[in-house]
């Protein structure tokens, strides 16, 4: 299994070579996305990307855990998180793409 990970530089360098942009002009679009995307979820929107999936905040409840090294109970207080659901596409493309069907 391959543990690279695609950074923002691989991204600008994906949109300079598909669609002929400058390298500037690239890097600008790839951090226009993004911006656009936290400032979506900042003001609590779900950000949905057809064929990719939704990006979600989620609020979770306080609750009782447990440290796995000393067993003690811990409580875990309430927060907000980030959720990322994939699309079925996706999904299916990944898994297609793993099985090699």
């Amino acid at each position: 299994m391959n543990t690279s990970t695609v950074t923002r530089a691989d991204l600008t360098d994906a949109v300079y070579r598909e669609l002929g942009l400058s390298r500037t002009e690239s890097a600008h679009l790839v951090e226009s996305i993004i911006e656009h995307i936290i400032s979506a979820l900042l003001r609590e929107e779900n950000v949905k990307i057809a064929g990719f999936g939704t990006f979600m905040l989620r609020d979770k409840s306080e609750r009782i855990g447990r440290n796995p090294k000393t067993g003690n109970e811990v409580p875990i207080t309430s927060r907000r998180v980030l959720v990322f659901k994939p699309s079925l596409v996706l999904k299916d493309r990944v898994n297609t793409a793993l099985t090699g069907e």
